[in-house]
C-alpha cells in the first residue's frame, strides 16, 4: 500500500471533502484525487462516494480510516522526531487548550514562542472538549485536573482556585441570627441552612448543587445558588457577572483583575480540593524540540514533572 495515497486519503477523510483538504495541505485538488483512486485502484474497493455536492466514506472507507489514521500520524512524528535532533525547532505544533487558560494565558506565551522559534508553526486551539493527542493529532494538550492515565505524562504548570465573585450592585445574602446561632454550633458534621443567591451558572454544572465558599475570617459559608441564568463558556458567566445578573464561581485566573480593580467582589474561595492545570503529551511519543521549547516557555509558571494521579 503507498503510504502517500493512504495519507492522502485520510486527509480527504479529515478534512470532509477534496476541496478542504486541498487547501488545508496546499496542494492540488487533483492531485488528491487522483491519490485515492490509485489507493482504491490498489485496494480493488471504493472508498470514497462522490457526489455532486457532498462526499462520503463508504463502509471500506470509514474502516480503513479508523485503523490507519493514527498509525499515520504515528508515522509523521517519527520523521519529525529524526528532525527534532537539530537545534532548532521546526514543524507543526498543534496545542489544546481549555477556552479560559488559552485566552487568559496562552495568547501570551504563543507570541513569545511565534517570535522566538519562526520555523516552527504554531497552532492553539480553545476548546473545553477532552481531546485524544493522537487521534486529534495534538502535540500537546492542556488539562485541568487530569486523572490519572498511563499514556499522558507532563508537568503541572499552574495552581488555581474557584472564587465567588459578583458586581458591586449584587448583595451578598447575610444569615439570620438562627443561622448564627447554628454557626457557633456546628461542627463537621453540621452546616447552617443555606444562604440562596441569584447565580449565572455554567450550563455543564450540576442542576442541583451547593456552594460551600470559605469566606473572609476563614468562616466557611454554604450558598444554594439560584439559576438564573446558564451559560456554555465562562466567558460568557464572566461578562454576565459583570453586568449584575448575579454570582458565579469562576477561576481566579479569570476574574482576579476584575477584583483587583473593583468591576467585581470576590465573596470568597471555593472550599474545596485545589485545581491543577497540566500540559501533557503522550508517552510513546519521543518529546520534540519543538514541545520541549514550548514547555520550556512554561517554566515561568510553577510545575513539576510527574504522571498526573
Amino acid at each position: 500500500m503507498d503510504l502517500t495515497s493512504l495519507g492522502d486519503f485520510n486527509a480527504v477523510a479529515l478534512h470532509g471533502g477534496f476541496g478542504p483538504a486541498s487547501r488545508a495541505l496546499d496542494r492540488p485538488k487533483a492531485t488528491l484525487s487522483r491519490r485515492v483512486a490509485e489507493l482504491e485502484e490498489q485496494l480493488g474497493v471504493r472508498l470514497i462516494e462522490r457526489g455532486s455536492r457532498t462526499l462520503r466514506l463508504t463502509e471500506e472507507g470509514l474502516v480503513l480510516h479508523e485503523r490507519t489514521r493514527g498509525l499515520m500520524t504515528e508515522i509523521q512524528e517519527a520523521g519529525e522526531n529524526v528532525a527534532s535532533r537539530a537545534p532548532v525547532p521546526r514543524g507543526r505544533l498543534r496545542i489544546s487548550a481549555p477556552m479560559v487558560f488559552a485566552h487568559v494565558v496562552l495568547g501570551q506565551i504563543a507570541t513569545r514562542f511565534a517570535l522566538a522559534y519562526p520555523q516552527v508553526e504554531l497552532e492553539v486551539v480553545a476548546e473545553d472538549r477532552v481531546v485524544d493527542p493522537v487521534e486529534d493529532g495534538y502535540d500537546l494538550v492542556i488539562r485541568i485536573n487530569p486523572p490519572s492515565d498511563e499514556q499522558l505524562v507532563g508537568r503541572r504548570i499552574l495552581g488555581d482556585q474557584r472564587w465567588m465573585v459578583a458586581a458591586p450592585t449584587v448583595s451578598i445574602p447575610s444569615a439570620s441570627a438562627s443561622d448564627a446561632q447554628a454557626d457557633a454550633q456546628a461542627d463537621a458534621q453540621a452546616d447552617p441552612d443555606p444562604l440562596p443567591v441569584p447565580a449565572v451558572m455554567s450550563a455543564a454544572a450540576a442542576r442541583v448543587a451547593l456552594w460551600r465558599v470559605r469566606v473572609k475570617g476563614g468562616e466557611v459559608r454554604t450558598f444554594a445558588p439560584t439559576p438564573v441564568l446558564r451559560l456554555s463558556s465562562l466567558l460568557m458567566v464572566r461578562d454576565a457577572v459583570l453586568n449584575g445578573v448575579g454570582a458565579a464561581l469562576l477561576p481566579r485566573l479569570l476574574v482576579e483583575p476584575d477584583v483587583l480593580s473593583g468591576r467585581l467582589v470576590c465573596w470568597g474561595t471555593e472550599d474545596g480540593p485545589p485545581v491543577e492545570i497540566w500540559a501533557l503529551y503522550h508517552s510513546r511519543r519521543l518529546l520534540s524540540a519543538k514541545v520541549r521549547a514550548f514547555m520550556n516557555l512554561l517554566q515561568d509558571l510553577p510545575g513539576r514533572e510527574r504522571k498526573p494521579g
